[in-house]
């Protein structure tokens, strides 16, 4: 059923994250957006949230594509993304893909492609560039506030045991683990905030873990602005114990949260700023003031994604968080396992 004035959506993968966050906490409560059908090859999860949110539970992706949707929502296994996203593509149906958008950069580039060749949209997944939080830092980094950046930090962890069947756990079905799955989100949010990256090193290992996919990671990076960086993600250590830290440090001060790196819409944020008189202290003393509290408006990054990809349709414009954008997340990951299997530093 049409509704007035909203994006009629249908979701491939109802399980998993569309299920825990993307359906009940964006499409369902979205202004510009009407769930009309789900699809998942488990039958029952798909009966299941098609219940719970009044929508059509989809038989087959072509039972999908036959319903009358506009957009479509790819949560599915990283390896059945190119063949869904293609499909949905050549069906005349707009995109939003989970990141990565594929297995490899020349998948990502291919699916691109073919959206731009049948005249429909594809954005990527990477909902953390709209928490207020991290719009607010990149808000102040423009600014000049922290001043010359120089060096920035993000960590995502948590505790992902061997499971079977799990997609993550194989790079074969999910492009890789804990860099592929979180890391990725950490380096975009850097590249939002500090720019491009210019180089990585990266490190990966299974420290905990004997599944396919590592378990370790880290990536040492260099932007093209001079500044440096680092990214630590893991899947073995557990969820309490890792505070998801993101570090933005400047000539002029800076910016430390907690907790806002992740799929919720809270956590904290403060910044240490010094103004443009910092002389040189031999004491080298630490202020124990609390800084600036940065506490912007808090909202919900899933629905947030959400109205701006049906706004993206209706304006007829590229969603914020587009194909380039995906594909260069993807180009970065490419070139970190690439250094993790050579040992050296890669230009992306």
């Amino acid at each position: 059923m049409d509704v007035k004035g909203k994006i009629n959506w249908g979701v491939i993968g109802s399980g998993g994250i569309a299920s825990r966050r993307t359906i009940p906490e964006g499409i369902v409560p979205a202004e510009l957006a009407h769930l009309v059908a789900v699809y998942d090859i488990n039958e029952q999860v798909n009966n299941s949230v098609a219940g719970e949110n009044n929508a059509y539970p989809a038989k087959s992706l072509d039972d999908l594509l036959e319903s009358d949707i506009e957009a479509v929502y790819v949560a599915s296994p990283v390896e059945s993304h190119f063949e869904q996203v293609t499909t949905c593509a050549r069906a005349g149906k707009h995109v939003l893909c989970e990141k990565p958008l594929g297995l490899s950069v020349r998948e990502a580039e291919e699916m691109a492609g073919i959206c731009k060749e049948n005249g429909v949209l594809l954005g990527t997944g990477l909902m953390m560039r709209f928490h207020t939080r991290h719009e607010l830092a990149k808000r102040f980094i423009r600014q000049g506030r922290i001043g010359i950046p120089v060096y920035a930090r993000a960590q995502l962890s948590c505790w992902y045991p061997p499971i079977e069947g799990a997609w993550r756990q194989d790079p074969l079905t999910g492009g890789g683990g804990s860099l592929m799955d979180m890391g990725s989100h950490c380096i975009d949010l850097l590249e939002m905030l500090f720019g491009n990256v210019k180089s990585v090193n990266c490190f990966v290992n299974n420290n905990v873990h004997a599944y396919k996919s590592e378990d370790s990671a880290v990536v040492s990076m260099m932007f093209e602005n001079g500044a440096m960086g680092t990214v630590d993600t893991y899947f073995c250590i557990p969820d309490n114990s890792s505070k998801n830290v993101l570090e933005l440090y400047g000539s002029k001060g800076s910016i430390i949260a907690k907790g806002t790196i992740g799929q919720g819409d809270a956590g904290e944020m403060v910044a240490f700023l010094e103004g443009d008189e910092v002389g040189y202290d031999t004491s080298q003393e630490r202020s124990v003031g609390d800084g600036l509290i940065m506490k912007p408006e808090p909202r919900n990054t899933y629905l947030a994604e959400i109205e701006d990809f049906s706004l993206a349709i209706i304006d007829k414009r590229e969603p914020s968080v587009n194909s380039d954008i995906g594909i260069r997340s993807q180009r970065i990951m490419q070139a970190c396992y690439d250094s993790a299997s050579r040992g050296k530093v890669i230009n992306v």
